[in-house]
């Protein structure tokens, strides 16, 4: 059996964990550039807020009903992640995160019997020592178990954990579900299926499998397995490398001058190549681009990318930032505003079995190698990724907006909390 473990509202609970003051009380979390609401209490869900709303569209709701409202603050998310995480792998070590806030967990070594005493241990657990409310949905597959998990969540009765066991529970709960909730449809192939009268999983699971074969593709038809209890996605106990990355931003206000752009490219290489470095990867190529405000139409337009490939796959910051500048170079163009700006690397190869240039000299990448190690350990171990950084990269913090920012409880000194009482004043640390 697997479990899917989601933490309920994230961000959002996160938050509340360092202010009590927020529980009880509708908040949303706002996301890049405060643009729009990207996660919502239930009870800001119950006056009307939704995912995905633009904030300037929500102002009069918020004033009137008095809602928090948050920028998000993700190196806390991360921190908390990583605390959940590590609690959840105490009780079963057999863990793969799926995202920031849900894990799958394989239940092999114990009896169907006691699962929902263990799961509810898992659950009171993570509450009990990082203050984060989860669900969680057990099946014999991850595709019902996420189905699991969200009816978990969304009725009380289940006290966080749903158990999908036999086969009347997995009927039940797939006629329940719409065919878009499922996990591999999706809003496109949903309507596709619904234009072929296919509503809710279940009818895609009394599918004949020549038919879901002529319908969708090759993930369609593993979905439709998985549906049907058999277990087609294999359980990673690690997550696979990533054979691109891709950093961009949108820019709370547009860039005209050739100067910020470049300091923009150079933190956007820092960022790329720490996640390369974290994976022991190496990128061969590298492409920058640029667009402006697209939501303008009193502006004039202008997008642009630019591909240029390296000497030798690598993952040193100052030639992955040197060549984003110098790609983004034959493209800027003066007089237009952009908005978004972002790199991406490609034909990434495992750092230890590149094949290094001819025309590159070894001492040299040596170097490079033990300065970049030295950066990577000063910079993780003050929960800081930019304490040491090359003189051309600038905070990408001084390109967006942040008009509403909680306080980083667990990375910052300054913003630790102070409990006063009558007798002393106490410092509790994140």
């Amino acid at each position: 059996m697997i479990g899917l473990i989601d933490c309920n509202n994230f961000f959002v609970s996160c938050e509340r964990v360092f202010d009590p003051a927020l529980r009880n009380r509708p908040v949303i979390v706002l996301s890049n550039n405060d643009g729009c609401a990207v996660a919502i209490s239930n009870e800001a869900k119950a006056v009307g807020i939704k995912r995905g709303m633009p904030f300037f569209e929500i102002k009069d709701l918020v004033q009137r009903h008095n809602i928090a409202v948050l920028s998000g603050n993700h190196r806390l998310y991360g921190d908390l992640s990583s605390r959940v995480m590590a609690t959840i792998a105490e009780i079963i070590p057999e863990i793969e995160i799926y995202s920031i806030d849900e894990c799958f967990i394989r239940f092999d070594r114990w009896p169907v019997n006691d699962l929902n005493d263990c799961a509810r241990e898992i659950v009171r657990k993570v509450r009990r020592n990082v203050g984060i409310p989860t669900s969680m949905g057990i099946a014999p597959t991850k595709t019902l178990a996420k189905i699991a998990a969200h009816f978990a969540k969304k009725y009380s009765a289940y006290r966080s954990v749903c158990l999908i066991d036999n086969d009347e529970k997995r009927r039940k709960a797939l006629s329940l579900t719409d065919i878009e909730d499922v996990w591999g449809i999706g809003r496109r192939l949903g309507r596709k299926m619904r234009a072929n009268g296919i509503n809710t999983a279940l009818q895609l699971a009394d599918l004949p499998q020549d038919k879901v074969r002529r319908m969708v593709n090759i993930v369609g038809e593993r979905t439709w397995r998985e549906l049907n209890g058999q277990a087609c996605i294999e359980f990673e106990d690690s997550p696979p490398d990533k054979m691109q990355i891709c950093c961009s931003r949108s820019f709370a206000d547009m860039i005209f001058e050739p100067e910020p752009l470049f300091e923009a490219m150079a933190a956007f290489a820092s960022i790329a190549s720490r996640k390369l470095r974290q994976q022991n990867s190496a990128a061969a190529s590298i492409t920058v681009f640029i667009h402006t405000n697209m939501h303008r139409e009193d502006m004039d337009q202008y997008h642009a990318s630019n591909y240029r490939a390296l000497a030798e796959p690598t993952n040193d910051l100052m030639t992955l930032s040197a060549a984003a500048i110098d790609a983004l170079r034959p493209i800027y163009r003066r007089g237009y505003g952009i908005k978004k700006a972002g790199i991406l690397l490609s034909e990434i190869v495992p750092a230890d079995a590149m094949q290094p240039s001819l025309f590159v000299d070894a001492s040299d990448r040596e170097r490079r190698k033990r300065l970049m190690s030295v950066m990577d350990s000063i910079n993780a171990g003050n929960k800081s990724y930019d304490k040491v950084r090359v003189a051309a990269c600038a905070p990408l913090e001084s390109c967006v907006r942040c008009e509403h920012p909680s306080r980083r409880y667990t990375s910052s000194l300054s913003d630790i909390i102070i409990v006063n009482t009558p007798s002393k004043t106490t410092r509790l640390y994140g």
